[in-house]
């Protein structure tokens, strides 16, 4: 049957090493560490699909919950008020029975966090006021809540009323997180709605291409953790190949992994036969959909890099178009927002 399949090309899983992001990582948890006034307490991260932005607001869950706070995990969609409250109070209570027509009534923090309950009428008021009644039992034992929000739509008249009532929880000093996720043209919408203009003041971060190195060191680790090893050339082709990619590391290790579990070791043959698989799964899950949504203008763009085999110059990609390179220089702009292309 062979060892159990370490790497997990599964959106939103947290994989075992989180290749690339150590800095972001540290710098998030810090800031839980830190409350009230730490600036990384609002932050919202962009990238193109399959840079790790899921997986990412999974790990700082759960780095969260090891401070001893409390999470709540929603997408920008219809009913996601809802589903935050609902995830708060489930957090909250953790191994509790009760639910709704409860009170929070005290809280002890050991090796579990255990609440205890009185009972109450059914929770009444508007969503923030039901929010605000949470977060006051909350406070009374110190306890933080972290909303993560994945996929941010400006579109979804609910992300905008999150964040202007996030902006009440932080004037009223309240102890509560805010970490989002969303593609770059996503979130460039966002920030440009004036109606939350609130989130413009959020840190931000570019979830980019990993470096080699980082991805070599992850992928052996990831092998090797799991009980097998990988011959050099079968390491360097993946590397290769995965450049620099989360998503495909996980589908590159998983498929590589897959071809003959119960040896030893990965040989280049198994890598080699992988790392096909794992392209096919990478254009029809992920690439062909990022096509789907370019504009002609896009592809026609992206066609004229083509023929270069190292990095593209704007005055030759116009030439290739039949256009001016200030025309050409728009669709540079709108394939760099939507994290497509690179600098």
């Amino acid at each position: 049957m062979g060892m159990a399949n370490p790497f997990t090309p599964t959106f939103g899983i947290i994989p075992p090493f989180m290749a690339g992001r150590e800095a972001l990582i540290e710098e998030l948890s810090s800031a839980f560490s830190n409350g009230l006034g730490d600036p990384n307490l609002c932050t919202i991260v962009s990238g193109a699909r399959g840079t790790g932005k899921t997986a990412l607001l999974s790990f700082m869950a759960s780095e969260a919950e090891s401070q001893g706070w409390i999470t709540a995990r929603t997408t920008a969609a219809e009913g996601m008020l809802e589903d935050i409250l609902d995830q708060a109070l489930v957090s909250a209570r953790n191994f509790l029975d009760a639910l709704d027509g409860r009170k929070l009534s005290g809280v002890s923090i050991g090796q579990f966090v255990s609440f205890e309950w009185d009972n109450e009428a059914p929770r009444v008021g508007n969503w923030r006021t039901q929010m605000n009644a949470l977060l006051d039992q909350l406070a009374e034992q110190d306890i933080g809540l972290l909303i993560t929000v994945d996929e941010v739509k400006v579109t979804v008249p609910e992300m905008k009323r999150l964040a202007q009532v996030y902006q009440h929880f932080v004037t009223e000093g309240r102890k509560v997180a805010l970490l989002m996720a969303g593609l770059p043209q996503a979130v460039s919408a966002l920030f440009g709605d004036d109606d939350v203009s609130f989130l413009r003041r959020a840190r931000k971060h570019v979830l980019g291409r990993i470096p080699d190195g980082e991805i070599r060191d992850a992928l052996l680790l990831t092998v090797n953790e799991g009980g097998r090893s990988i011959s050099a050339e079968a390491l360097d082709e993946a590397v290769g190949v995965i450049d620099g990619f989360p998503y495909m590391m996980q589908l590159v290790g998983y498929r590589m992994w897959a071809e003959n579990p119960r040896s030893e070791q990965i040989a280049l043959a198994d890598a080699r036969h992988g790392i096909e698989l794992a392209k096919r799964e990478m254009i029809e899950g992920i690439l062909e959909y990022t096509y789907r949504e370019l504009s002609d203008g896009d592809k026609r763009f992206l066609a004229a890099m083509l023929p270069d085999s190292q990095d593209s110059s704007l005055a030759a990609i116009s030439w290739r178009m039949g256009v001016k390179s200030n025309y050409a220089s728009q669709y540079k702009r709108r394939l760099l927002a939507q994290g497509v292309t690179g600098e």
